[in-house]
């Protein structure tokens, strides 16, 4: 399977052209579990972490940090398998569903959106 025919499920489809990637070549990508649908992290992804995660079904993103692909949980066993993939209306965000084997958080939590607002002058 290639990034210019990966079919999601919905019957959909985009290809690479599709794909709005910024002036860094990066791309947003928000990963969701397929099941409860709990948001558990965001990340950055480059057209090799797109073509790399749809020729494994393993989520690879891009870190602006060490400017290099990475494979969630090829350190810490927390691995996450592609579910399915998508782009949204303007084309400059992507959605994974995937399969989280363990936590998403480098932290421990089970999703890196753990922090509530306190708004003080609304208690």
């Amino acid at each position: 399977m290639t990034i210019k025919n990966f079919i999601s499920t919905t019957n959909l489809t985009f290809n690479i052209n599709d794909v709005k990637f910024n002036k860094d070549g990066l791309i947003p990508v928000i990963s969701q579990c397929h099941n409860s649908g709990e948001v558990l992290m965001m990340a950055w992804m480059n057209f090799d972490s797109i073509n790399k995660t749809i020729e494994t079904q393993n989520m690879y993103y891009f870190s602006r940090s060490r400017n290099s692909l990475w494979m969630k949980g090829e350190t810490s066993g927390n691995f996450q398998k592609l579910y399915e993939l998508r782009l949204d209306c303007d084309g400059d965000t992507l959605l994974a569903l995937i399969e989280q084997k363990g936590v998403a958080c480098h932290t421990g939590a089970k999703s890196c959106f753990f922090k509530k607002y306190d708004d003080p002058q609304n208690g």
